[in-house]
């Protein structure tokens, strides 16, 4: 796990849940940068390929480590797998669904890691809207 006084960035190792199969283990790596307080950048590793990147909110990994949260495109929870602690994350888009376990412990470090950059509550001091909004009307 890295980190600065802007940014966190870690890699660690998730399970692919397949119903009536073995879990396919692949490795996710979260992004975060005070300059998107709100997101964290998560790019799962597939293969070969290029990653599969989704966008979150910070607050909803937060709570889904504690209690089930999100509906539609994604949904987080925490449950305890035999041996660890794990939060389930599950995704939908129109070209499918997937659902990962992730384990709990480096989830919740890299997350405490995002609220020392920007703590809770203060992430609109770090947006800049009269950037965001020019951007968006020259686009």
């Amino acid at each position: 796990m890295n980190s600065s006084g802007t940014t966190a960035t870690a890699e660690f190792g998730l399970r692919l849940v397949v119903p009536d199969r073995a879990s396919v283990p692949l490795v996710a790596r979260l992004d975060y940068t005070a300059e998107d307080p709100y997101a964290i950048k998560v790019a799962f590793h597939v293969g070969e390929d290029e990653p599969v990147e989704w966008i979150f909110a910070r607050e909803l990994l937060t709570v889904g480590i504690v209690r089930p949260v999100g509906e539609g495109d994604i949904r987080v929870w925490p449950s305890k797998g035999s041996e660890e602690r794990i939060v389930n994350i599950a995704l939908s888009s129109p070209f499918g669904q997937a659902q990962f376990d992730a384990p709990m412990a480096p989830l919740a470090e890299f997350l405490h890691r995002t609220y020392e950059i920007v703590p809770a509550g203060e992430e609109k001091d770090f947006v800049d809207l009269d950037a965001e909004i020019a951007e968006h009307l020259c686009s």
